[in-house]
Parts: C-alpha cells; sequence; structure tokens
C-alpha cells in the first residue's frame, strides 16, 4: 500500500492528540464539500440502473459523453495499464511507457510491470517523442507543475499518429476548466481521469470519471465488471455535476484560498510555493522537522520524501485560518533558520 494524506487517525495516535483536535490540511481535497442532497432509500434498496441521469450529468460537466463511470479514478488507474498495453500492442509487443515524476505514485505503481521510464517536466518533449503511452497529472501532484494545453495537444497528436495514448489524470483541474482535455474525449490517443473527490470534496464517495474512446471503455467496463458505482453516490453525484450555482461559488471560492494559502506561506518564508487552488507544494530540506513541529501542534500536512517536500491543503473557517498561521510562525521558530536550499521542482 502507497502512502496518502489524511491517515488523521495515525497521526492522533503518533502524536497524542485527540482526533477532534486536529486540523487536517494533507489531502488537497475542498474543505467546503458539496451539500449532499438527501438519499432516497430506493437508492440502497435497488442495484444502480445506467439510465439514472448520471451519465448524462457527466456529459454536461465534463463537455463530453465519451465517458464511463468508475469507483474513484483510482479504479481506472489500476486497471487502465493492462487496457492501454493491449491495444498498442497492434503496434509493437512491449509499449514503452514513460510517467511524470515526481507525481501520484499510484499511477507508477500500476505501471510497474510495464517498466516505466520516469521523466521531469522539463524532459516532457523527449519523454513524448520516445514513448507509445505517457501519463500525467495536470495540474501535477504534489509539484502543481501545469502544462499548457497547446503542449498537451501537440503530444495527443503525435502519440495518437504512431498509435500510442496519452493520459492525462485531472484530478484537481476543476477549478480551472478551460484547462481541460475533457471535452476533446472520444479522439483516439487519448484518456482522461476525472474525479468528484477533490473539487467537490466527495472523496469518500468514490466516483470517477474515465473519458476516452469507446474501444477503452467497453475493455475498462468488461475488466470492472457491472454497478462500480453505488445507487447511493450516484444520486449525490448526479446531484453535484448539475449544481451549476455551486459550482461557480466553489471555483471562486477556491481561487481565492489558493491565493490567500500562497500568500501565507510566503509571508512566513516559505518561498517558492506552487500549486493549483486546492494545495501548494513548498519543496525544501526543512520539510520533515516542519512537518513534526506542526504536527505537535495538531496540524497535519502531507509529506514527501522524493524530493524533501510538504504539500498544503486549504483551511476551512477563518479560525483555521487563524490557527494555521499562528502554528506555522511558532513551528518555524521552533525549528530555526536553515541554509539549506529548496529542492529542484
Amino acid at each position: 500500500m502507497l502512502e496518502h494524506g489524511g491517515r488523521l487517525r495515525r497521526a492522533a495516535a503518533h502524536y497524542g492528540i485527540a482526533l477532534g483536535d486536529w486540523l487536517d490540511l494533507s489531502t488537497g481535497i475542498n474543505p467546503e464539500a458539496y451539500p449532499v442532497p438527501p438519499i432516497p432509500l430506493a437508492a440502497w434498496q435497488r442495484l444502480p440502473e445506467d439510465d439514472d441521469g448520471l451519465e448524462a450529468a457527466a456529459a454536461s460537466y465534463y463537455g463530453s459523453a465519451s465517458l464511463l463511470p468508475v469507483a474513484g479514478s483510482q479504479a481506472a488507474i489500476q486497471a487502465l495499464p493492462g487496457v492501454l498495453a493491449e491495444l498498442v500492442s497492434t503496434h509493437r509487443p512491449a509499449p514503452r511507457v514513460s510517467l511524470l515524476a515526481p507525481s501520484y505514485a499510484e499511477h507508477a505503481q500500476a505501471w510497474r510491470a510495464h517498466g516505466p521510464a520516469l521523466f521531469a517536466a522539463e524532459d516532457a518533449d523527449r519523454a513524448v517523442a520516445r514513448s507509445d503511452i505517457v501519463v500525467l497529472v495536470q495540474p501535477n501532484n504534489p509539484t502543481g507543475v501545469q502544462f499548457e494545453r497547446a503542449r498537451l495537444l501537440a503530444w495527443h497528436q503525435q502519440l495518437a499518429a504512431r498509435g500510442g495514448w496519452l493520459v492525462i489524470d485531472e484530478a484537481f483541474i476543476d477549478p480551472t476548466p478551460a484547462a481541460s482535455l475533457a471535452p476533446l474525449a472520444g479522439a483516439d490517443g487519448l484518456v482522461v481521469l476525472r474525479s468528484l473527490g477533490k473539487f467537490f470534496g466527495l472523496a469518500g464517495a468514490r466516483v470517477g470519471f474515465v473519458l476516452a474512446p469507446a474501444a477503452v471503455r467497453e475493455r475498462l467496463a468488461a475488466k470492472l465488471g457491472p454497478w462500480t458505482v453505488s445507487g447511493p453516490a450516484r444520486h449525490v453525484s448526479r446531484a453535484a455535476l448539475l449544481d451549476r450555482a455551486w459550482q461557480a461559488h466553489a471555483c471562486r471560492k477556491l481561487q481565492a484560498g489558493g491565493a490567500r494559502l500562497a500568500r501565507v506561506l510566503g509571508a512566513a518564508g516559505l518561498a517558492p510555493v506552487h500549486g493549483p487552488a486546492l494545495f501548494k507544494w513548498w519543496p525544501s530540506t526543512q520539510a520533515a522537522a516542519l512537518h513534526a513541529a506542526l504536527a505537535r501542534r495538531g496540524i497535519l500536512t502531507r509529506l514527501f520524501d522524493a524530493p524533501a517536500a510538504l504539500r498544503f491543503g486549504l483551511p476551512r473557517e477563518e479560525a483555521d485560518w487563524q490557527r494555521f498561521q499562528h502554528a506555522l510562525h511558532a513551528a518555524l521558530a521552533e525549528i530555526g533558520p536553515s541554509p539549506a536550499l529548496p529542492v529542484r521542482r
């Protein structure tokens, strides 16, 4: 099992701080989740049906009907390597796979049997030129790197022209919808992964979508089997995807929150920081020390060690913001200054 954010119970046990006394900034999930509507009893009693309006709501939200609901994008991440390797095998026996790194570690875990090459953001053009399948997260988690849309389109064209695939995980892109490639779904050589966990704050519902050509969706559906998304989750997700007023409000609030978080971190001397609206990433050799110092104050952040870095999510209420700022300055004073320079993105 790989490490993920949100391990609040483990932190509470380790630091001896009660579960309810923590401020969890470790996940990058919208702290103000979509207000879940009442769930009808039938959603619990009946098997899920695919004509309940979820797919239509998702098609309207993402700008494409070439989609498949899945139990969170994680389900697709694990099943996609087998599907895409099978499709590429018509052109070559062993697909050449390249993954952006550092990035969401579940991608590398899922592709490990295919011997993927890892590439840094500055080497992306060379990676595309030598690969049959390129996997990246946009904006990247945890580094915040975001590629220009025109470059992504050019990479897709290069890969598709030789029977290859560009896989883009857009888990954090919702606050900037114009940057998404989801509306292009259905084109050969392109797979886009989306999730309701981050922007809508519904990580526990386990709902995501694979936007891809029919050949990919059909193979994935066969691998994953029926009823991949529960009836209650479908009900909640349909409402969230149709609620344009809430979405617009969330976009504005998250953009403002992301800008404020960058200012707070910068004012404390944590620079440079990178990342989309939902989180900021601070690479530094002091990351582990600051993570521990904040945890002793009941503030949970996400620690990375390759490279050494911290990811900070958004506080929810004004009291949380004030608590975080106070704890951050106190923690920095405790660990003291360091001559070490931030590590490269």
